[in-house]
């Protein structure tokens, strides 16, 4: 399957949509826009993502926070995220269901 052109837009206007002390994965937002199993060029998207947007609230598959980031877990906990003892994200409890 052919990555469309659109495509960082579209990973974008969804990652704008994900509401505070939610979180959503790779691999959601590459099947919300009707690209499954474009988990890694999502994070890629986000990787180039303008200023502003809420990148900190997509999370790996298990809930992990991007590598290398250390801030993420400070800006996901200050909006009341939720973490297993783990470290990861309590994706049960502060997933995001999307509507629509």
């Amino acid at each position: 399957m052919k990555i469309p052109a659109d495509f960082d837009a579209e990973i974008w206007s969804v990652v704008a949509e994900i509401p505070a002390g939610r979180v959503a994965t790779y691999g959601q937002l590459a099947r919300l826009i009707g690209m499954p199993g474009h988990a890694r060029r999502a994070g890629r998207a986000l990787a180039m993502a303008p200023e502003g947007l809420p990148c900190h609230r997509v999370v790996n598959s298990q809930g992990r926070t991007a590598p290398g980031w250390t801030g993420q877990r400070e800006l996901l906990a200050a909006e009341g995220v939720r973490f297993r003892a783990n470290g990861c994200v309590d994706l049960s409890a502060s997933g995001w269901e999307e509507i629509g």
